[in-house]
């Protein structure tokens, strides 16, 4: 089981309190996470990646194990303490403003 944290707005979307647990079918890489979290919750579906070039939304950051992860490439795999559930894969909301 992977296990995923969401921001606070996205856990009031989909209608779950604390973090999902998912099961992902073949490698862990941000795309097989991402795809069945929207399985699961469709109502996600655009609001953490575009929903035509399914790149990464400007004020959405990935991190799991202390690293950020935002910039790796979407099919690169996640490291193994997040494949393994040791550790969550976080979704969070970036912050911006001056």
């Amino acid at each position: 089981m992977i296990r995923v944290v969401l921001p606070a707005h996205l856990r009031t979307l989909a209608r779950v309190d604390g973090e999902v647990k998912l099961h992902v079918e073949g490698q862990v890489t941000q795309r097989s996470v991402l795809d069945a979290l929207e399985a699961r919750y469709p109502m996600l579906r655009g609001t953490i990646r575009d929903h035509v070039t399914q790149q990464r939304r400007a004020f959405v950051r990935f991190f799991a194990c202390g690293q950020d992860l935002s910039h790796e490439p979407p099919d690169a795999p996640l490291p193994d303490a997040v494949t393994n559930g040791a550790e969550p894969f976080l979704v969070v909301g970036a912050m911006a403003g001056g």
